[in-house]
């Protein structure tokens, strides 16, 4: 999903042998978009089990577990294009790309699943022609309950730019994580008692912790595999301490039980950061392995994460034809659920795969 490709991209020492920096970036993005299609398969899941039943309560973990993609995608996002623009910085350039390569599939894909919801009978056709309507989806990512991904990260491109004198000083990453935390809740009580935003995780707003991370990391992008290798056994011990918090409250929160926003968030935030961070640095590790146990996995994981974007936008579409058109029955409906959300993956990716480096690609993906 992610949707930034910077056009210069520092590599650490220890990668420039063998694919490069980028192949263990796309590994992330492999996994990262796994991580999105079994989420939302998750979700089609729910409709087919039973509340309370072993099922429904193993399905309800790993959908909780599964819920760190956007701020993972954020925080590399980041890193990425923080680590290119400490490079160079054309505005120009840059903003002409971050259009073409974000604003165009926003609008477009806006318009697409505007069309499919309404053709699939979702909506009414008066949404077409309803200015209010097309207000609603465009300014909160509203068109498909995917989309608003696209334009938070349209809004971390107008600022990650602003953030160019905090990377040249290349802060620490615990730092920048600290600094990031107290920034976030410094954005949530903003909203809470004067911006009030009606969607505030359809904006930059709920995300600033892992776009800082991200920061951090792309300002010691060259550093970052060894530092990481270093302190892994603390930072994933971070990230299980607040998973341990995060979960109970999640799944509060997913019963409709009443939760605190605030103390549900800050767990949230915890918990999505420190396992983006840990997963880039799994990434790295991961890439540079030349064990062979799993590296057929390695491997078509990170094919996958070369059409990420594409998996990510075309998926919903799919995964809702087949669940209309051919419902789970009633004997091993989770069976037909998991076949459907392989296909939902596998079809995009094959189709993104065939359109590579051709102009329908652009038009499409934009790029």
């Amino acid at each position: 999903m992610t949707l930034t490709t910077p056009e210069t991209q520092p590599a650490p020492p220890s990668q420039r042998t063998g694919a490069g920096t980028l192949t263990a970036i796309d590994l992330f993005r492999g996994l990262t978009i796994l991580e999105v299609v079994t989420h939302h398969t998750t979700g089609m899941a729910f409709r087919y089990t039973t509340p309370g039943t072993l099922e429904h309560e193993v399905l309800s973990v790993l959908n909780r577990t599964l819920h760190f993609a956007v701020p993972a995608f954020m925080f590399l996002s980041a890193t990425l294009l923080t680590a290119s623009l400490l490079k160079r910085f054309d505005a120009r350039t840059y903003f002409t790309r971050r259009v073409v390569r974000g604003g165009w599939p926003y609008l477009l894909w806006s318009v697409l699943y505007a069309l499919w919801y309404v053709w699939t009978e979702q909506r009414p056709p008066e949404v077409l022609t309803d200015p209010a309507k097309w207000t609603f989806y465009l300014l909160y990512g509203k068109a498909s309950y995917h989309l608003y991904f696209l334009l938070v990260a349209l809004e971390a491109y107008f600022i990650l730019p602003l953030l160019l004198p905090l990377a040249r000083q290349k802060p620490g990453i615990p730092l920048v994580f600290l600094v990031g935390l107290v920034v976030q809740l410094g954005l949530f009580l903003l909203n809470r008692h004067v911006l009030k935003f009606q969607f505030p995780a359809s904006t930059i707003l709920w995300y600033m912790l892992p776009v800082l991370l991200g920061v951090g990391v792309g300002a010691n992008l060259r550093t970052f595999p060894d530092w990481w290798r270093r302190h892994w056994w603390l930072l994933v011990g971070l990230m299980l301490l607040a998973y341990a918090a995060y979960l109970p409250t999640s799944l509060a929160n997913l019963r409709g039980e009443k939760v605190d926003a605030l103390l549900y968030s800050v767990k949230s935030w915890l918990f999505t950061s420190l396992t983006a961070l840990n997963l880039l640095g799994l990434s790295f590790v991961w890439h540079q392995s030349r064990a062979r146990m799993l590296s057929g996995l390695k491997l078509l994981l990170t094919m996958l994460g070369t059409v990420s974007l594409q998996v990510y936008l075309i998926h919903p579409a799919i995964q809702q034809w087949l669940e209309r058109s051919y419902p789970p029955g009633s004997v091993q409906p989770l069976t037909q659920v998991t076949l459907y959300g392989y296909l939902s993956l596998i079809i995009p990716a094959m189709l993104a795969s065939l359109i590579r480096n051709t102009r329908l690609s652009t038009l499409l993906f934009g790029r």
